[in-house]
């Protein structure tokens, strides 16, 4: 029995060695990484069901109640002979990561392959194994691969599995006698080698993981960066001075051998290789572009043919087609050109993807800026500008921070970002917004904030859903959690003492918004102020509060109202009633000021 140890070990490293090789791919370390489609899964089911298959084949061939001198390779066992492998090693792992149907599809190559070799034990070993990638695909859905504690759950799932499948051998295999010797010669080498082997395949799973995640978080710091240096530019919009300082940058940051960015016409810009005969401010001349311009999806070409360049020698022969939008509207592209298609790696892709959804929220800003010189409403200017530049400089250093430590974190919060924006985007452009759109607004807000400070503020919501689609003014809930949070709660404030709550129901025919909190109160000399007029203070001037009131009174008159109510010590209520008969989001829904 301990003779056969050494004989297992071997076995188990020719599978690692395959197992290093294939983590070198990056085809295979996409498909360990990513969300599993069919076309991943099935490939997982043939990469593990062939170490199944080799498994079978190089174990070590046990007759008559002990091993014989091992063969090279196995393909065919009489019928008094069995095999010591490592095959349930393959089937677990797979199971593991795949999920029940890559589990199941290794579980029957292992197994049927492992019935075809012969031997008393085909029958029970085949079950055993089909068995084993049912049991672990199911198991898989529960188990995060990334986390620690995976490793050494991984583990005792293999040495379950394996030892279940001795006591399969012991229940159908026959006779019984011939059964009890193997599985005491087989029954703790292949226990503890496949308990083994387990662990070191998860070792470079997890390697694969963590390495694909600091990938990621050098991708969005790298995008970030991008970013930041073209904000000026980009929030200039599409002209052919700041395409050509934003092209410069994006060229310096990624692989990318040209960049070009165009309007709907013209070419604003291209830095790099082909500039010969990509010249800016001609008409747009590769069919692809054209082809994202109309469709307003991402296309991409791998060939010098699917560019369609009007120049036959181009150099370029690779691209990405990125659509920039305002409004849902394509405006003009970013192009990302490669002399060779292979450096059009799944990265470059990410990274362009998202720098497209970056450059277009800043052309939005851009957009915005032209409309706010155009409102009328004084009022919603002010709120727009209160999108401080402290808030956006602590919410990408919060970001920017996590993209090391939580990198999925840090992805969800640049889309909290992103409605956060665009609700202060759509605040500027329209008189009446739905009040869900107002509570994302707030969401992402929040969202924020508690990334900045984990535990220290609750939100309470308390919402009717059928009040949702009922019109409100924009900026009137996100500005009274803002105050909250800067001016109710001191600044050393007990973790999870500062409470926020929301509220919207009907009364009658008039919608009511509470937001209450139960920070230290407004004093009563200065509650006699807020609202009605600004006021000088150490702690702020009430502008929003004076101008989501004005707002209030000029679209609904004396049918709204807007009330404070606050004692020192106990907290803040302010109390908004609209009618709702006036406020519906069909009457008052307006696209933009700029019809031109």
């Amino acid at each position: 029995m301990v003779g056969l140890l050494p004989l297992m070990l071997e076995r188990v490293g020719i599978l690692l060695i395959v197992a290093m090789l294939l983590s070198r791919l990056k085809s295979f370390r996409s498909i360990v990484y990513h969300e599993h489609g069919y076309t991943e899964k099935i490939s997982l089911i043939l990469i593990f069901g062939a170490f199944g298959v080799i498994s079978n084949y190089t174990g070590v061939e046990i007759r008559g109640g002990s091993w014989i001198s091992p063969q090279a390779w196995q393909t065919w066992i009489g019928t008094d002979g069995a095999i010591a492998n490592t095959r349930i090693m393959g089937v677990v792992i797979g199971g593991l990561l795949g999920g029940p149907l890559v589990g199941t599809g290794v579980g029957l190559i292992a197994g049927i392959h492992r019935f075809t070799l012969g031997g008393f034990t085909a029958i029970s070993c085949g079950l055993s194994s089909i068995l084993a990638g049912i049991v672990t695909g199911y198991i898989g859905k529960r188990i995060r691969i990334w986390e620690k504690r995976a490793l050494w759950q991984a583990v005792a799932i293999g040495i379950f599995m394996e030892a279940a499948q001795m006591g399969i051998i012991l229940l159908a295999a026959r006779p019984f006698e011939a059964a009890w010797a193997l599985v005491e010669v087989i029954g703790f080498p292949m226990i503890v080698v496949n308990g083994f082997g387990t662990l070191l395949f998860m070792l470079i799973i997890q390697s694969i993981v963590r390495e694909e995640s600091r990938t990621r978080a050098l991708q969005t710091q790298q995008a970030f960066s991008i970013a930041d240096e073209t904000l000026p530019f980009f929030r200039q919009g599409l002209n052919p001075e700041s395409c050509r300082a934003a092209a410069e940058v994006i060229l310096k940051w990624t692989n990318a051998d040209a960049i070009s960015i165009t309007d709907r016409q013209r070419v604003m810009a291209h830095i790099g290789e082909g500039a010969d005969h990509h010249i800016p401010l001609q008409s747009i001349s590769t069919l692809l572009t054209r082809q994202v311009l109309e469709s307003g999806l991402t296309r991409e070409a791998s060939s010098r043919e699917q560019i369609q360049c009007s120049e036959p020698d181009c150099v370029l022969q690779a691209a990405i087609v990125l659509p920039l939008k305002v409004k849902g509207t394509t405006v003009g592209t970013l192009k990302l050109y490669f002399k060779r298609p292979s450096k059009l790696d799944r990265a470059e892709k990410e990274l362009a993807e998202g720098l497209g959804k970056l450059f277009s929220t800043q052309l939005e800003l851009a957009e915005a800026e032209k409309q706010r010189k155009l409102l009328k409403d004084a009022e919603i200017k002010a709120l727009q500008a209160q999108v401080h530049p402290h808030f956006l400089f602590n919410a990408f250093n919060t970001i920017s921070s996590l993209c090391r430590t939580d990198p999925e974190k840090a992805r969800s919060l640049l889309i909290q970002l992103s409605v956060f924006f665009r609700s202060n985007l759509q605040g500027a452009r329209q008189i009446i917004i739905p009040l869900y759109k107002e509570l994302e607004h707030v969401k992402a807000y929040l969202a924020i904030e508690k990334a900045r400070f984990p535990d220290k503020y609750t939100l309470e919501m308390d919402i009717d859903p059928e009040l949702e689609p009922i019109g409100v003014p924009p900026f009137t809930l996100q500005p009274l959690v803002e105050n909250a949070l800067k001016y109710a709660f001191p600044a050393r404030l007990d973790t999870g003492r500062a409470h926020i709550v929301l509220r919207a129901y009907r009364e009658g025919d008039r919608l009511v918004l509470v937001a209450e909190d139960n920070g230290r109160g407004i004093t009563a000399e200065l509650l006699a102020s807020l609202g009605t007029r600004t006021v000088e203070s150490l702690e702020g001037t009430g502008t929003a509060l004076y101008n989501i009131r004005k707002r209030i009174d000029e679209l609904y008159g004396a049918k709204g109202e807007f009330r404070i109510e606050s004692r020192p010590g106990t907290g803040t209520t302010v109390t908004i009633r609209l009618p709702i008969h006036q406020s519906q989001w069909e009457d008052h829904h307006v696209e933009s000021f700029d019809r031109g």
